[in-house]
């Protein structure tokens, strides 16, 4: 899958407090790995993720080999924007 940097920032933003840890619990992974995901560089304490980014507009294209983070963070917006609509 191919996404913008520009994007995959905008979405870690949308992301309510506490949401790196929640996601880090539910793929079993370390916190610091989601953050590696979402553009932050401390590999000594997290993975790599398997991406790659190709230089261009909007912070360039980035290619992402596993895209269960993105999917549990979309999922998590999903579910805190529903929730604020019901209230």
């Amino acid at each position: 899958m191919n996404i913008t940097f520009e994007e995959l920032r905008e979405i870690k933003h949308k992301l309510p407090t506490g949401s790196v840890a929640r996601i880090a619990q539910e793929l079993n992974i370390q916190e610091q790995t989601v953050r590696n995901f979402f553009g932050a560089h401390k590999y000594e304490d997290g993975d790599i993720i398997d991406s790659h980014v190709q230089p261009g507009p909007h912070g360039g294209i980035v290619h992402l080999e596993d895209t269960s983070i993105l999917e549990a963070a979309m999922r998590i917006i999903s579910e805190t924007e529903a929730e604020l609509n019901a209230e």
